[in-house]
């Protein structure tokens, strides 16, 4: 069997480009004893891939991302033909395996792009992120960078459901109209069109106690001067620097105000809230059910498109998850 690859052919200084990716055309052998063979139905492309690009991501290698595949043939104990499977085996048509790595999906009537955003890690990070990392506490005032991004929009919505007054903040038109319409969020700025150190100031009369960062750079600079005493801030991501030689942020110059009003700024990652799965999951298909989580995907169609999509990331082309479609969703 013939399986195309993405590879990275070349390691980017600044916003990639097409030319450093190459679609690879192998061979792809029958499972053995013991190994199963999977066919990638989702892909997904995350602004944390960037920074792995400048030096994790092995050059002329199949590059790893989350997936969502089914099992074409099996010669594995643990696994059936039809079997659908998540796995870090992205970025390719068909992989075989002995079984390590992968995980097998019981997509319980919800739809397969769920699985890839709202209920998979994108969710659990925001959840895990908002709750635990920033400690919200029911009725307070949020600040998400992002927000119409697949965890910002996650992270203001669970907020909205604790009673929170929330700010979000994205980048056109059409997204901040989504936020404000469709997720009722309380203030929405458009940091392209406004000046967001004066917008963030009027939006949030009441200050912030809570600020989740997905963005860094002047985002971070407007959000300290409106933050409460005692209040968080969780950092989810900095995507305003991945594209900066060394990742290096633009300067920061408010963080005096961590001092007199005793701020707490914190990083996260999603594996930290591996042990709060089942409460996710059952939290966020109750909220789903009931209508009170919403969700987008961006979603290109072809291997061929995974380029595209990555660097689409970083010129705000997505709304919501952005993923990769390679054949028709069972």
């Amino acid at each position: 069997m013939r399986s195309k690859e993405v590879h990275l052919l070349e390691r980017p200084q600044g916003l990639p480009t097409l030319g450093q990716f190459g679609i690879v055309e192998t061979d792809v052998s029958d499972p053995a004893a013991g190994e199963l063979l999977v066919e990638n139905i989702y892909m997904s492309v995350d602004p944390a891939m960037r920074p792995r690009l400048a030096g994790q991501t092995p050059l002329n290698e199949a590059m790893g991302g989350g997936a969502i595949g089914r099992v074409l043939k099996s010669r594995h104990a643990g696994f059936k033909e039809g079997d659908l499977v998540e796995s870090m085996r992205g970025f390719r048509q068909y992989f075989v395996s002995e079984g390590n790595g992968l995980s097998k999906l019981d997509a319980d009537g919800m739809p397969l792009p769920a699985y890839m955003s709202v209920l998979g890690l994108t969710g659990l990070t925001a959840y895990g992120g908002l709750l635990v990392t920033a400690a919200l506490k029911d009725g307070e005032s949020v600040f998400v960078s992002a927000a119409a991004g697949s965890v910002g929009s996650v992270a203001a919505q669970i907020a909205k459901i604790k009673g929170c007054y929330v700010i979000g903040s994205a980048g056109s038109d059409s997204k901040c109209r989504w936020l404000k319409e469709e997720l009722k969020l309380d203030a929405v700025i458009n940091y392209k069109k406004e000046v967001l150190r004066t917008a963030l100031k009027s939006a949030a009369p009441r200050g912030i106690d809570v600020y989740f960062d997905n963005v860094g750079g002047e985002h971070l600079n407007a959000a300290l001067p409106r933050m409460n005493a005692l209040g968080r801030i969780a950092v989810c991501g900095m995507i305003s620097t991945y594209n900066n030689f060394g990742a290096i942020s633009e300067p920061v110059t408010t963080l005096s105000n961590m001092i007199y009003n005793r701020l707490t700024m914190k990083g996260f990652v999603f594996y930290e809230f591996e042990p709060l799965r089942a409460q996710f999951l059952s939290d966020m298909k109750r909220w789903l059910k009931e209508g009170r989580i919403q969700y987008r995907s961006t979603i290109l169609q072809g291997i061929e498109q995974a380029p595209a999509a990555l660097i689409g990331l970083f010129s705000g082309a997505n709304t919501g998850k952005m993923l990769v479609q390679l054949v028709k969703d069972p």
